[in-house]
């Protein structure tokens, strides 16, 4: 009779533990192009924007296997991004890890081509933290590392990307605000240029340069982040370099005739007041034509102004362009027997009927849909709408079609966007509402504003952490550490 010794009995006890865990580990199906009959079906989904993340928490685990596909690890809350570069909120606040949803696999990769007609996604992995939370138009995936990753339905929500106009020094000088990278930069170069001005070597022309902050963008997020800055040098900064205040600047430049153009001209007039009161200019009807480096400072040449403006930081808000992405597969994708994928003509972005499915266009002009794939997002365009590029639209986007395929019932309703308003905040606990029905301002609106992003917070964990944040910027004010 065999002798159970303690160290058999434990090695027994491990290898059953081993065996039941690895019959729980989903299957891999990197290089196959169907799921086996015993498997869930197969949802592949590009992007970790507000569209792929909301779709991913909608989606039902008992009834899909979900595939996520992002150049970066986590969710940004982008209204929470302006307060995140100036130390009212700290970063973490404003993110969401996705392998925290319940997903069967996910890659943190560069998406490289989707080849419909074999149903895979060709992905090249991308796990440097530089590339992955800034901005960065040059960012290079890990060399190497390309492979295949099959799917039984795609969903396309790769979002898009800044748009510069080819101006020139853009890219390589001015700062986005479009991840927590990107306010991290914002935030140490602020700091920086406030170290530098204090400085008993530093004269007076070169504190007034380093300390202009030029906005360009008159939109929410430049309004928001102008109005953010302004909080941080009145309420902490001012405390730390008083004799630096007289050279504080904030400009706006946009080159359309009013900021905030999806308020109304009442509210966007209350805006503009309220930032004259504030001391920060707004430039509109000016066109930005260069920006470049001297020193510890930049020079932007403004068509309408004489001399080149000298900036401590230039902060670029001025819109989206397609995902290189969305144009390499539109431009040249022939889908085979159903024909050429259709493209919208003003955005560029795929254009789908509306159950979000993606449209091609076959020989003889007539319209039909790619089976299993679908677009939505900022990538993405309904036929026959104008739907804004917001967080509202992709979000709302992704919970129908979420739940439509949670029932089964794709065909039963179509997407209808419900607009739930803009918001704008001014600084000095100050903000604009407007919706449908009515339209709020000052106080009240920002107390609205606060509200509104607190509840729209993804997880609990920051729905918590947030108001605590913020409680402990009111008592102690923002942190102005570099590190």
């Amino acid at each position: 009779m065999e002798t159970r010794t303690p160290a058999r009995i434990a090695s027994q006890i491990l290898q059953r533990a081993l065996q039941r865990h690895n019959a729980l580990l989903p299957r891999r199906y990197y290089a196959s192009t169907s799921t086996p009959t015993n498997q869930k079906e197969r949802i592949v989904i590009l992007g970790s924007g507000w569209a792929g993340y909301a779709l991913a928490r909608t989606l039902s685990p008992s009834s899909y296997s979900q595939v996520l596909i992002s150049p970066r690890s986590h969710f940004v809350f982008t209204p929470l991004l302006a307060s995140t570069s100036v130390g009212t909120l700290e970063f973490r606040a404003a993110i969401e890890p996705v392998r925290r949803l319940n997903l069967a696999e996910f890659h943190q990769g560069q998406v490289r081509d989707v080849d419909f007609d074999r149903k895979v996604v060709s992905v090249q992995a991308n796990t440097k933290d530089d590339a992955t939370t800034r901005s960065d138009p040059n960012a290079v995936a890990d060399p190497g590392t390309e492979f295949e990753v099959a799917y039984d339905k795609l969903v396309l929500a790769v979002g898009c990307a800044s748009q510069t106009f080819g101006i020139e020094g853009v890219w390589e000088h001015a700062c986005f605000l479009r991840d927590v990278g990107d306010a991290r930069v914002i935030r140490l170069r602020i700091l920086q240029a406030f170290e530098k001005a204090a400085l008993p070597t530093t004269t007076d022309d070169e504190r007034r340069k380093l300390l202009h902050f030029a906005v360009v963008g008159g939109g929410p997020t430049g309004i928001e982040f102008a109005a953010e800055l302004h909080d941080l040098v009145h309420e902490d900064l001012r405390k730390m370099y008083p004799g630096l205040m007289q050279h504080v600047a904030v400009t706006i430049y946009d080159i359309a005739p009013k900021v905030l153009p999806m308020f109304d001209q009442n509210l966007a007039n209350y805006a503009t007041d309220m930032f004259k009161r504030q001391g920060i200019q707004v430039k509109t009807e000016h066109h930005l034509e260069r920006i470049r480096r001297v020193g510890d400072h930049l020079l932007i040449r403004i068509k309408e102004e004489k001399d080149e403006v000298g900036a401590g930081i230039v902060v670029w808000s001025t819109g989206l362009t397609q995902n290189p992405l969305v144009r390499q597969i539109v431009d040249k994708q022939d889908v085979a027997g159903l024909g050429r994928i259709v493209k919208d003509p003003k955005t560029g972005g795929f254009l789908t009927d509306d159950r979000l499915r993606v449209q091609v266009e076959g020989p003889d002009q007539k319209r039909t849909t790619i089976p299993g794939v679908f677009a939505m997002g900022d990538c993405a365009v309904v036929e026959g709408t104008s739907y804004p590029a917001t967080a509202q639209v992709a979000s709302q986007q992704a919970v129908h079609l979420g739940r439509r395929l949670n029932k089964g019932d794709l065909e039963a309703k179509p997407f209808k966007f419900r607009n739930l308003g803009a918001m704008a905040y001014l600084g000095s606990r100050r903000a604009i509402h407007q919706s449908s029905g009515d339209e709020l301002k000052g106080r009240a609106a920002w107390i609205l504003w606060r509200t509104a992003y607190l509840t729209k917070s993804m997880s609990v964990r920051n729905k918590l952490l947030i108001p605590v944040y913020w409680f402990v910027t009111w008592v102690f004010g923002r942190d102005i550490s570099r590190f």
